[in-house]
């Protein structure tokens, strides 16, 4: 056994520079790992809001897009469909839309921001299937209603706000997503005045 004395020195600067790499190692393992805890950029566009181009939309028209994987209608009304939402109340489910199927600045007989354009996720509220947007031939569904919207798989009916009649299958309105106007000719579906960027 050797008497020579313990180099302290050395021996501090071997621990801190083990400490050192150890941490370094422990932080080239931890970045990856928390950073995949973040969505993936498919994850993040897929409940990304959408920015729509409404400007030259056809009175009577309906476009698609998508939105959340789901799709999403915007219909420009006709000022005869306007007119005629408030005449078939009696026959609507849930005509004042009191359960919670829009977002509040939407629970009107229009369900709209803007009379004109109806916004509403183009999924039946039974089970899932997509209605047919009926504009001229929806009286053969709901006598004394000229536009709407039939569910094939199981006869829902709703009207052009995306209320659902009685004695159908859904049990509920059409979903209006969140949405908001930036101008005249731009909605962004998927945001509302409220959301913060």
């Amino acid at each position: 056994m050797s008497n020579a004395p313990v180099n302290t020195g050395r021996r501090r600067f071997l621990t801190a520079a083990t400490a050192v790499v150890g941490g370094a190692g422990a932080v080239a393992v931890a970045v990856p790992f928390i950073k995949s805890w973040n969505p993936s950029a498919k994850a993040k566009a897929a409940g990304a809001p959408v920015q729509v181009n409404i400007s030259k939309v056809e009175p009577g028209q309906l476009i698609r897009v998508e939105w959340r994987g789901k799709p999403v209608w915007v219909v420009r009304r006709t000022e005869a469909v306007l007119t005629e939402l408030p005449t078939h109340n009696d026959q609507l489910r849930d005509p004042d839309s009191l359960e919670p199927q829009q977002p509040i600045y939407a629970q009107n007989v229009g369900r709209s921001i803007n009379p004109e354009y109806f916004i509403a996720v183009g999924l039946c509220t039974h089970l899932g299937c997509s209605p047919t947007y009926q504009p001229d031939s929806f009286g053969e569904q709901v006598k004394g209603v000229t536009s709407g919207f039939f569910c094939p798989c199981h006869g829902s009916k709703f009207d052009m706000s995306g209320r659902v009649f009685q004695g159908v299958p859904a049990p509920l309105n059409l979903v209006i997503p969140p949405h908001q106007y930036l101008d005249d000719g731009t909605v962004i579906i998927g945001e509302d005045e409220g959301a913060t960027s």
